[in-house]
């Protein structure tokens, strides 16, 4: 006889609310291990790992930054189809359904105990999952005729427990967490950014403004939980001829710079999102690697995350006198979380997987045959200039416009080379050449603009620019893979 529906049900929802008071357990437990310990992430780290370079471009293209919202969802979705199904086992095989619930978290000790940070203490969050999951799934599932009832006094009491822990963990995870970043004050500057020439900024409505406000300054990195280092206890390991290691409070004693950079992500389509613009803070970067001496031979500075992503920098670039730096403040405050607090960093004119390591624990000096960074073990090209790119903010993309004056409006760069022109041109009429606004440096993007005389019709608005070495844009797309796009970006508007 098959079994009545309100029984599926009921035995469905007994796995259900076995894994999920699980997870939530061991989110309240990872907040004192740290969020990078926690069953989903661990689990979502590795199937990023192992996901292949051409999906991973997908993700990003399709999703944007909600590509780990997504990769969560997906994992959650999965998790409760398998919870279900270990529920409805759990009615005739009772035993080999909770110990499938406590291999639930085993698997999750095994993805915490392959991360590269990992630390003892990682583990703890999936084995408390393991452990509440079986109970759980044991106290709601075994029948009441099979139970002692002194032991099933224990077990409600038990789920009492369960359920005060779980709620704990839901809200852990929901409550937003700020790092501690009032702890230090940023100095002033021993070599402070010169003003903003006037004009730099067009203020031209719809058009991307000169300095990204750090909520809206991109990002996309592997980190599906957000590390919270404290600046009080951070330090940072710098291994080259000797080995070095340097609190917050040293950095801030130091002779710091400030600069005004733009950075891309690789990872940016033609017209893409994937830059944005800051004035930074930090200690130049060459000086700290001339005080940890440079190996004979050494030609790579390789950086680690505190959640143990790498990358790797050519060193020939750092030491070339460019404004490379150990950045620990942007745009007049202490890095966001999100943005690597306490300390990136950032080194102009190269795409971020080589150059803005977030979170940052660690500097190597070595060898590119003999260590390789995350990004380039996948396949991404080793050096990795940013190239010369431009886009169209204004009209935006199928807008519908009047006849007359238009204006036509967007960003360019070509990060350390400089933009020298950049040109439009409505169909395949003749390229006209806009005004650029000003710039305080060759590392920086330039807002530009041209007004159009809309004629009414259907138009495509093409745009190129040209850097100092004289390069223009190559009018075919070439996708990011493996050292970054190219091609020119259009849209087409009607004018009625």
């Amino acid at each position: 006889m098959s079994r009545k529906p309100h029984h599926v049900i009921r035995a469905a929802s007994a796995g259900l609310l076995s894994v999920a008071a699980a997870l939530a357990v061991a989110e309240f437990v990872a907040r004192f291990t740290g969020g990078q310990s926690s069953p989903v992430v661990t689990i979502g780290s590795v199937a990023i790992d192992l996901t292949p370079t051409p999906v991973k471009e997908f993700a990003v293209r399709t999703f944007g930054t909600a590509d780990k919202a997504v990769l969560v969802g997906g994992i959650l979705l999965v998790l409760m189809a398998v919870s279900a199904g270990l529920g409805i086992l759990a009615t005739h095989q009772h035993g080999l359904a909770v110990a499938a619930v406590a291999g639930l978290g085993v698997l999750g000790m095994l993805a915490a105990a392959t991360r590269p940070a990992m630390v003892a203490t990682d583990l703890l969050p999936a084995l408390v999952a393991a452990l509440v999951g079986a109970f759980t799934l044991t106290a709601l599932t075994r029948p009441a005729a099979e139970v002692a009832p002194g032991r099933r006094r224990a077990l409600r009491a038990g789920l009492g427990v369960v359920a005060l822990a779980s709620l704990g963990g839901l809200a852990t995870r929901l409550l937003p967490v700020e790092p501690l970043r009032a702890r230090f004050a940023l100095p002033r500057p021993a070599s402070p950014a010169r003003p903003l020439p006037p004009g730099t900024d067009l203020r031209i409505p719809g058009l991307t403004p000169f300095t990204t406000p750090k909520a809206d300054f991109y990002r996309v990195d592997t980190a599906l939980s957000v590390p919270r280092l404290d600046a009080a206890t951070w330090t940072l390991r710098v291994i080259g001829a000797s080995t070095i290691e340097l609190t917050m409070a040293d950095v801030l004693r130091r002779g710091l710079i400030e600069r005004d950079i733009t950075l891309t992500c690789v990872s940016n389509e033609v017209g893409g999102p994937y830059a944005s613009h800051a004035r930074w803070l930090g200690l130049p970067l060459a000086t700290l690697l001339r005080e940890a001496g440079l190996p004979p031979g050494a030609d790579q500075l390789l950086s680690r995350s505190a959640d143990g992503w790498t990358a790797g920098t050519p060193l020939a670039t750092i030491m070339d006198g460019r404004d490379a730096m150990l950045a620990v403040g942007m745009n007049g405050e202490p890095l966001p979380a999100e943005r690597g607090h306490p300390a990136r960093l950032v080194v102009p004119g190269l795409y971020g997987y080589v150059s803005a390591t977030k979170w940052l624990v660690e500097l190597h000096l070595t060898r590119y045959d003999r260590r390789q960074a995350y990004w380039t073990e996948r396949g991404w090209a080793t050096d990795a200039p940013i190239k010369t790119a431009s886009r169209i903010d204004v009209p935006a993309p199928l807008a519908a416009l009047r006849p007359g004056p238009v204006t036509v409006a967007g960003v360019a760069w070509a990060q350390h080379r400089g933009v020298a022109s950049v040109e439009v041109r409505v169909g395949e009429n003749p390229w006209q050449r806009v005004r650029l606004a000003a710039t305080p440096s060759a590392d920086t993007w330039v807002q530009w603009s041209w007004t159009w005389q809309a004629t009414p019709g259907t138009h495509t608005l093409q745009v190129r620019a040209t850097d100092t070495t004289g390069r223009t844009q190559p009018p075919a797309r070439v996708p990011p893979f493996p050292d970054g796009a190219t091609g020119r970006h259009s849209i087409v508007v009607t004018v009625a």
